[in-house]
């Protein structure tokens, strides 16, 4: 490889690395974007052959041209895609996305298995290894995507679970690695190509067996996983095919969203394991008794509940899923204003796995122009709880119920939460008592200092801010 083409991708490298590192804030990700998005560009531009010859002393133009036609195309369906999906569908957008680049790591490394497997290059086992690797992990992380997006769309959301599933998925496991283990050693005979085949097809049945069981909740957790598998598949293609740029982009994807995986999992205190395998949330878990919490549901009107926002001093807001269902951000960040002209101090509590997608609030609170210096994260907020006069939790139920706290019966107990019933008053908005994803009775709804507004969430805003004018 020339000094030049080294030095371009050393640059190609530091762009990525400095995209990761805006992404990490609301404040910086729309920048970190367009950087990492140049440094691909870049990266692109500068492809070597095999032999480390830039392709353009090796005059492959067609390959320009055919990069070109697929950045117009990419570009085309980005912008669509960007512009036409509302942002509460943003999460099955995402498990989209990520799909097709899992989809595309394992289709370069299939076409270049099966190169080798008709002679056209040299195979040896090193080169193969990392081909068979990103083909299983690509085709993986594509067809458990896809199934990700039919789950945030709501075709089955509850885990689909049999007897002895567990041992099937890992029975196809156990097959695809056999498969790969004999294709490294056998790559250049004609009936590989049939073996290559049966894996790959294999490989996308169990991304949609390893998937299905999980319920539509855990889906944070899924699609970061996911995403560090596509991560992964592409760091595999560019030790296959010499390519630098794909080695460091996928590495850095591959380790973050690693990384992001764990510490969500942390954040529910379970284990990677208990959600890909234990289909939580499934029917004949653990469901409290309706009625067998202590206390009693205390309703309240929204006049009621304005009088004690606009009245407060200090306001939390908890988001949660039933936000993003009503599409109510835009009424959250019109009552944080009407409070805010109260001279009332409002922050936003962001739970780490709340919504369906990492960072799923933060995405639409930042999309209805609330403040970033508003959002909280829960470790930081938690020790102030006991200091804010009113909390608001909008369609959150598991991320704020106190049984994880209390109850060590509870499937959720350990689990992290937002600390809501610490507060002076807590109102809860919610359509009704129903269960959340655990399936138990949320005992925030019972406490002495909690009051439940009944309705849609973007209605109870609406009524809300009304109300606060009027104060």
């Amino acid at each position: 490889m020339s000094a030049t083409i080294s030095l371009i991708f050393i640059g190609v490298a530091v762009l990525f690395i400095i995209g990761i590192k805006f992404l990490s804030s609301p404040k910086t990700a729309r920048i970190g974007n367009l950087v990492a998005a140049a440094g691909m560009l870049i990266a692109l531009f500068a492809l070597h052959t095999p032999d480390g010859i830039s392709v353009w002393t090796a005059g492959w133009t067609l390959n320009y041209t055919l990069i070109t036609i697929g950045i117009v195309i990419g570009l085309v369906i980005g912008a669509i895609g960007a512009y036409s999906v509302k942002m509460t569908a943003m999460p099955q957008m995402v498990a989209l996305f990520n799909g097709l680049g899992g989809g595309a790591a394992a289709l370069v490394a299939s076409l270049e298995f099966l190169r080798g497997v008709q002679g056209r290059n040299t195979v040896t086992a090193f080169i193969t290894v990392p081909m068979l690797f990103a083909t299983l992990i690509g085709s993986l992380s594509f067809s458990g995507s896809i199934i990700a997006y039919l789950k945030l769309q709501g075709k089955f959301e509850k885990p689909i679970t049999f007897p002895g599933q567990n041992i099937l998925n890992g029975f196809i496991l156990l097959l695809i690695l056999a498969l790969c283990g004999w294709l490294a050693f056998n790559a250049t005979i004609p009936v590989a190509a049939t073996g290559f085949i049966v894996m790959f097809s294999l490989a996308l049945f169990f991304g949609i067996a390893m998937v299905m069981p999980i319920g539509g909740a855990d889906m944070p957790v899924v699609i970061s996983l996911l995403n560090s598998f596509t991560g992964l598949a592409v760091a595999a293609d560019g030790f296959a095919i010499n390519n630098t740029a794909m080695v460091v982009a996928g590495t850095l994807v591959g380790s973050s969203g690693t990384l992001l995986t764990l510490l969500m999992c942390k954040a529910m205190n379970r284990p990677v394991t208990n959600v890909l395998f234990g289909a939580f949330g499934s029917a004949g878990g653990s469901k409290a008794v309706a009625g067998a919490v202590a206390g009693t549901v205390k309703p309240v009107q929204a006049d009621e509940a304005a009088l004690l926002l606009a009245y407060a001093q200090r306001v939390v807001v908890v988001p949660g899923y039933g936000m993003a269902v009503a599409q109510a951000q835009h009424q959250v960040r019109e009552l944080s204003d009407e409070l805010g002209k109260h001279g009332v101090e409002v922050q936003f509590a962001i739970h780490p796995v709340a919504g369906r997608m990492p960072g799923h609030m933060n995405v639409l609170l930042a999309e209805a122009n609330v403040p970033y210096d508003q959002l909280v994260e829960m470790d930081q907020i938690n020790p102030s709880m006991d200091r804010v006069d009113v909390c608001l939790v909008i369609g959150a139920n598991d991320v704020v119920n106190p049984a994880a706290r209390e109850e060590k019966s509870s499937p959720i107990y350990g689990m992290p939460i937002i600390e809501a019933d610490r507060c002076k008053s807590t109102i809860v908005m919610k359509r009704s008592m129903a269960a959340g994803f655990a399936g138990i009775e949320n005992h925030l709804f019972y406490k002495d200092n909690t009051r439940m507004l009944f309705g849609d969430a973007k209605n109870s805003l609406q009524a809300l801010i009304t109300a606060v004018k009027e104060n």
